[in-house]
């Protein structure tokens, strides 16, 4: 189900791999070398918009008691937190603007409206995400160790629960965050001791305490009688930046076709091919302006996780560069709207709350997901791929059956009709070779 072979998946040759590498590399240097004022400008002006909007939001929940005020507070802080951790703390805590050498807005220094600790969520996201994005068995954000996103992970009871899981993770995502890099559950499982596990244990919750001393204790005490109403703002305005961010980063991660691969394909992998996977491995959503700093510029998390470290208010312009490379060479560009993208990681977390014997669709060319075994299972269709040779003598024509795929979203053998126009006659004898494939 995973993609053990990344070349064998795209149907690329080693020299396209290569020149597609070339050019991200040429783009990530032009950027680069692009960098200046502008960029200083805007994250200063970011920075401070967004805590102009926290004491804004403060300030009304002082009068709290009142529910204009209420209602205020809450819109205001809960859109102050989400700029916060966002656009700000998440993208200033992968190094995007270390280029700066501002003490104040640096990887090294910046702590975030958040209940983990930057060092621990820096070395679970930057390095553990980024670097394995998506390899099975390395990459802890498939599923976050509680919710069955691919096929290849073991059904087990627990996961019959999973709506209710998931709907748990959403509304609490803060608290999962802050308590991911202590894994607890090795220590349960007897994979890591407790001495072990203490120390990050007590940073976290040290760091969970400050958050709460601030939020349900002295804020509402600023606001004297209406304490008790400054607390439930405060809550609902934790919940609505949870909820938020669940929604954007499981978007970025877990829709139709964004693939999941082997430690094989890691092992042996090249720098070109690392940006493959991390090509196919995220998914955009379409957006305005407005919804691209509220979701962080995460909107492009495949641009995202091509460049980590570039600053996020140049990844719009960056996608449509790469939108380019992928028609040319054939490969997807997963992106579709919010809604639509949402919706399809609610189905396929529905879906895999089952075990796999209950699945109508092939484990190798489901909707969520596909691998390079989907070409081996139907040979005829993979000789029908090539349609001819150039003038060196290779193989030429649909280069991919890759590109079709994630535009036309059939079968692979739906996908070569539609792009041979085969007669119904024809169509007929595949699709008697091939197994029902549900939606």
């Amino acid at each position: 189900m995973a993609i053990d072979n990344i070349k064998a998946y795209s149907h690329l040759t080693d020299e396209d791999i290569r020149e597609i590498g070339r050019r991200l590399d040429a783009i990530k240097e032009e950027f680069e070398a692009d960098l200046g004022e502008k960029d200083v400008r805007y994250i200063k002006g970011l920075i401070r918009t967004q805590r102009y909007i926290e004491i804004a939001g403060r300030g009304a929940l002082l009068f709290s008691g009142r529910k204009p005020f209420w209602f205020a507070g809450v819109a205001l802080l809960s859109l102050s937190k989400i700029l916060e951790n966002l656009e700000i703390g998440h993208n200033v805590m992968h190094g995007q603007w270390d280029w700066m050498n501002d003490p104040e807005i640096h990887s090294t220094t910046w702590e975030w409206d958040n209940v983990c600790p930057s060092s621990q969520w820096m070395h679970t996201h930057n390095f553990a995400h980024h670097k394995y994005t998506n390899i099975l068995g390395m990459d802890t954000d498939v599923g976050y160790g509680v919710l069955r996103v691919t096929r290849d992970r073991k059904w087990a009871a627990m996961h019959s629960f999973q709506p209710v899981i998931n709907l748990a993770l959403a509304t609490l995502f803060q608290w999962a965050v802050g308590y991911y890099d202590v894994e607890l559950g090795k220590v349960a499982a007897g994979k890591a001791t407790w001495k072990e596990t203490a120390p990050k244990f007590w940073e976290t919750t040290r760091k969970a305490g400050t958050q709460m001393l601030r939020d349900y204790i002295l804020f509402p005490a600023l606001s004297g009688p209406n304490f008790r109403h400054t607390v439930s703002a405060n809550a609902t305005a934790n919940f609505v930046r949870s909820v938020w961010a669940y929604a954007v980063i499981f978007c970025g991660h877990f829709p139709d076709e964004a693939e999941t691969f082997t430690k094989e394909q890691w092992k042996n992998e090249t720098h070109d091919e690392w940006y493959l996977r991390q090509m196919l491995g995220s998914a955009n959503f379409r957006g305005g302006r407005i919804l691209t700093i509220l979701s962080g510029n995460l909107n492009n998390q495949i641009e995202h996780h091509l460049y980590p470290d570039m600053p996020s208010n140049r990844l719009r312009e960056i996608s449509k560069r790469v939108r380019v490379i992928c028609d040319e060479f054939d490969l997807p560009y997963n992106t579709d709207s919010f809604p639509a993208q949402l919706i399809k990681v609610q189905r396929t977390l529905l879906k895999l709350s089952v075990p796999n014997k209950y699945l109508a669709a092939d484990r190798d060319n489901a909707p969520e997901v596909r691998s390079n075994a989907a070409f081996t299972k139907y040979p005829e269709v993979e000789s029908k791929l090539w349609v001819g040779e150039n003038e060196s003598g290779q193989r030429a024509g649909l280069r991919t059956g890759l590109g079709l795929l994630a535009k036309l979203r059939p079968s692979v053998k739906e996908a070569m009709l539609n792009f041979t126009g085969r007669t119904p006659e024809w169509r007929g004898k595949v699709a008697a070779t091939e197994p029902q494939k549900a939606v």
